[in-house]
Order: structure tokens, then sequence, then C-alpha cells
């Protein structure tokens, strides 16, 4: 894709869902941390925008847009992942961090979530998907838990569970970045990432977050077994990876009450979600 198209992409849309949902605010402290492009941090793509950190060289956040009623089926054969031109190399992590090893580029705004519109859209949207600046690393231990399988059929639970108005989803995902993170090949790698479902049922805007992380209670160790995904409040997330969601999302994550972080059990199958 050149890089002229690449600047023609709307990106994700605030008024999908027919309520303005604007990108994550970053919090100030980050300002000088964030990949500007035409002075925005919203880099925008088929279907989704996100802003990049420059310390970390991944995504912050990432925000797409899902509709269930024109998902086009499109393989992902002959697309190769490619580093964005329109941004500097130098903060983003390319073939460098994960060639030679087991580390998988893992998608934020799933690929499938993407390939719906017209059939020139949809496969506009599966070429984007693959840039850089929308993958994250993903290490052994995570792929190979069993909980960690929640966490990619999220999407697929709420079309399942859920009347969802229009078939239309709005999603917003990405890393959680630590200062304790390990580093490899002078790269921090994130270890937890989070993600928000929004949606409206018989006209109601609702929202569900989630956490996929080794342990919910900040208080224990972090070397624990394997990764769990956790149900949790846009409040907390907001805490963990200082970002600031749109209002109109806090009445509607407040609708479901949680137990405290300790007490808090993991999902062990996507019928534990609280919609």
């Amino acid at each position: 894709m050149s890089e002229t198209a690449a600047a023609r992409k709307s990106g994700y849309e605030s008024g999908f869902l027919g309520a303005e949902l604007e990108v994550p605010a970053i919090d100030a402290s980050l300002g000088e941390d964030t990949v500007r492009l035409d002075g925005s941090p919203a880099i925008p793509y088929t279907h989704f925008s996100l802003a990049v950190s420059r310390s970390r060289g991944f995504a912050r956040w990432v925000a797409w847009n899902i509709d269930g009623g024109s998902i086009k089926k499109i393989s992902r054969k002959g697309i190769s992942f490619l580093k964005d031109s329109r941004i500097p190399e130098q903060f983003q992590n390319g073939d460098e961090l994960y060639s030679g090893n087991r580390l998988d580029r893992g998608h934020i705004a799933r690929r499938a979530d993407l390939l719906w519109g017209s059939m020139p859209e949809a496969k506009q949207a599966n070429e984007d998907s693959f840039f850089f600046t929308n993958i994250a690393p993903q290490m052994d231990d995570f792929n190979q838990s069993g909980k960690a399988g929640v966490w990619g059929r999220l999407e697929e639970a709420v079309f399942a569970d859920v009347d969802v108005q229009d078939l239309k989803v709005t999603a917003f995902g990405g890393p959680v970045f630590r200062d304790t993170d390990r580093e490899y090949r002078g790269v921090r790698l994130p270890r937890e990432f989070w993600k928000i479902l929004v949606y409206k049922e018989q006209g109601e805007l609702k929202s569900a977050a989630f956490l996929l992380t080794q342990n919910l209670n900040p208080l224990e160790a972090l070397d624990l077994d394997e990764f769990r995904a956790f149900q949790v409040t846009i409040p907390e997330l907001e805490e963990r990876i200082l970002l600031r969601f749109p209002a109109a999302l806090q009445p509607a994550d407040g609708r479901t009450t949680l137990l405290a972080p300790g007490e808090r059990a993991p999902l062990a199958s996507i019928t534990d979600i609280r919609w």
C-alpha cells in the first residue's frame, strides 16, 4: 500500500453507534511520548485508528469499529507485516524484534473484526491490519495459557450473548506499559493487555472492560503460572493505563458491580462475562 493511499484513510468512526465516542485521551504526563501525524495523535487506517508511544514503539491505544452485519471472509495469505511509512521508523518495532525467535506478532485490533463493508474496503482493512503499529508481541507463556483462549473470543461472545443493536460494536484495546516490563533486544515487552467492547442493546449504550494479566491483585507477585482474563471496570483501566475514556462509557460500565480486585476470579469461560 502506498503512502498516498494510507493518508486518505478515514479511520475510526466516533459516531459509529449513534453516540459520540471519541478516542481515548492520553494523560498529560505522556503527551510528549505520543507520535503525531499532521499534528494529531490519532493515526487513521481502514476501520481503525491508533496512537503510538514513541518510547515503546507500540500502540498505546487502538480504536476500531465492527459491523457484524457485513463481515467478509478474506484470506490473509500473501500479506506481509510492514512498518507505516507515514511515521518515523524508529518509533515502530518491526521484524528486527520478531525474527529468529518464538515471539508471535499479535494483532491488537483483530483482523477478523475489520473485514467489513464493501469488498474493496474489507480487503484494504485486511492489509491495514498488518501494519506493525497494530501489532504487539505475544510471548510463549501468553499463547500457551488455557485461560488466554477467552481473550480471543470476546468479540464473538458479545454477538452470541447479547442482542447487539444493528450488529455494530465499537472496541478499544492495547497493551499495558509498565516500567518493570522485561527487556528483549532493547525493547520492553508488554505483559498485559486490555480491551473495551461498546454496543447498544434496546437503545441503551453498554460496555464491558477486560484485562489480560497474570494477576489482578497488585499486592501479589507477578511471576505466576499463566495469564488470566479478568472483567474489570473502566476506572480501574484508566488508572492502570493512564488513558481517559469517553464520559458516555462511564455510566454504561457502572451498571456492573464487581468484587474487589483481590477477590475477583478470572474468567474461566465466556459464559462468566457480565454483559
